[in-house]
């Protein structure tokens, strides 16, 4: 049983999140596939991959396994932008990198690579980088667009709960089956017993799909004065699941089409990862002249949002776009 004890000031500053970011969930889906079991909900989607990860997934790979787990919210950040997430992981810093990899025993990695990546080593960290990218294409990137609106819509009745009967309402009926509020502790399911106390600092609570086997407290080592976050997992009933996994070939492509054309509801199902003007020039097959049109159209009919990062022009959806992509995918 884990216990946070909230003080007044506690729950004033505690907020909810709509997601800790597709590598976070990439990261956590590989536990599934280290052994983990996955439950009901998780089969179709298992059952959707290939039957062994690419080379470049693999180094990923060895980091999950049996013991405590490498923390990389802190590592990769929750921007629901794939290739912001990937900016953090290369420029996080080495010596939270060297903290992150100093508790976990992963047995199936490479020893010389972590010794490299614990010493700073640029080349391993690249390794890293290009493997948290591999296993996000190979395992989340197909679902990505749908898991985010589920994950928008869970926040959404968190929201209106939130409204009507206030923060200790939400605490009763937020996460019922892994979450009991009894106050001034919030009792949470978890793998051993464990006390938390924020301190005045509050708590974030944010929705996950990939979290088998429950609730996960996530401490920032970077920051002793930031909130820890509350990982709760979302993904219980099979129906939604069947849903979230539904492949987009045959769900979301004709409806979107129909309604945007084939190349642009292409554009907006990949902007769901959210990337760069490059990248989706690149995966469209057209020139970046052609995607920047294909943004601007979406842009302005308030589908996509677009923001300078360093050097890129990066693209992602907006609630309506999510939406409208969500819509497109449902079974009709």
């Amino acid at each position: 049983m884990l216990r946070i004890h909230l003080t007044a000031d506690d729950l004033i500053r505690t907020r909810f999140t709509a997601t800790a970011g597709p590598l976070v969930e990439t990261f956590n889906s590989l536990h599934l596939l280290a052994g983990c079991p996955a439950g009901l909900p998780f089969r179709p989607w298992r059952r959707r991959l290939p039957t062994r990860l690419s080379e470049a997934s693999r180094p990923l790979w060895s980091l999950t396994g049996p013991g405590p787990w490498l923390d990389v919210t802190g590592l990769v950040g929750s921007d629901p932008a794939v290739e912001a997430g990937l900016e953090s992981l290369l420029g996080a810093p080495d010596e939270l990198l060297r903290k992150e990899l100093a508790h976990i025993t992963a047995p199936r990695a490479d020893r010389r690579w972590l010794t490299e990546l614990s010493d700073g080593d640029q080349a391993a960290r690249q390794v890293l980088v290009d493997s948290m990218h591999a296993c996000y294409r190979e395992l989340i990137g197909p679902h990505w667009g749908r898991m985010r609106a589920h994950l928008d819509a869970v926040r959404a009745d968190w929201a209106r709960t939130l409204l009507d009967g206030g923060i200790e309402r939400l605490l009763e009926t937020f996460c019922p089956d892994v979450v009991r509020w009894r106050p001034p502790v919030l009792e949470v399911r978890f793998s051993r017993e464990l006390d938390h106390r924020p301190a005045g600092r509050g708590l974030v609570i944010t929705p996950m799909v990939f979290l088998p086997g429950g609730p996960e407290l996530m401490i920032d080592l970077s920051d002793e004065a930031a909130p820890a976050t509350l990982l709760v997992p979302t993904l219980r009933d099979p129906l939604v699941a069947a849903e979230l996994w539904a492949g987009p070939a045959e769900q979301g492509a004709r409806p979107l089409a129909a309604l945007l054309g084939r190349t642009r509801a292409a554009a907006l199902g990949i902007l769901a990862e959210g990337c760069s003007t490059t990248e989706l020039a690149r995966r469209l097959a057209v020139s970046p002249a052609s995607a920047s049109q294909h943004t601007a159209v979406l842009r302005d009919a308030n589908l996509i949002t677009t923001r300078r990062r360093g050097g890129a022009v990066l693209h992602t959806l907006t609630p309506l776009g999510t939406d409208l992509l969500h819509r497109g995918a449902a079974p009709g």
